[in-house]
């Protein structure tokens, strides 16, 4: 039965990658990955993923919905929290201020933290309004695409 719950949870951890990928969201996988990423000059959007129900139902398809916006970051990057565990440690340590809370959102310029989206403003809200504090950060901080 263990086995079974192992393919299960590969599958949702593999479709939950590659949803966010196939929205443009590059993968951190590693601490130095983040670094490399965040210590680039300019604004960072990161997505904390995660496996649970509203990461699937709101935090992703608002992270991928949200960038059919005017403005946008200069970079979009993920860590996926529980399984990529370094990633995420690595990059919630440039989270000043906020603790660990996934899914979440940051935007980071110059590898600072600007502002966060925390779990519960993700957990029980509809995508759309989601979405909006996304693209209000967009707006604020994003360039011209």
């Amino acid at each position: 039965m263990e086995m079974d719950f192992n393919l299960y949870m590969n599958e949702v951890v593999d479709t939950a990658r590659q949803e966010i990928e196939n929205a443009g969201y590059q993968q951190l996988k590693t601490s130095d990955e983040v670094n490399e990423a965040f210590s680039k000059p300019g604004t960072t959007f990161v997505m904390v993923n995660s496996v649970c129900g509203c990461a699937g139902g709101i935090a992703r398809p608002a992270a991928a919905h949200a960038l059919h916006y005017d403005k946008l970051p200069d970079q979009l990057v993920t860590v996926f929290a529980g399984q990529d565990k370094e990633a995420t440690a690595t990059a919630r340590d440039y989270f000043e201020g906020y603790p660990p809370s996934s899914p979440s959102f940051a935007l980071l310029k110059d590898g600072k933290i600007i502002s966060m989206i925390e779990r519960h403003e993700i957990e029980g809200h509809d995508p759309m309004s989601v979405i909006t504090n996304i693209q209000a950060l967009f707006e604020e901080y994003g360039e011209e695409r």
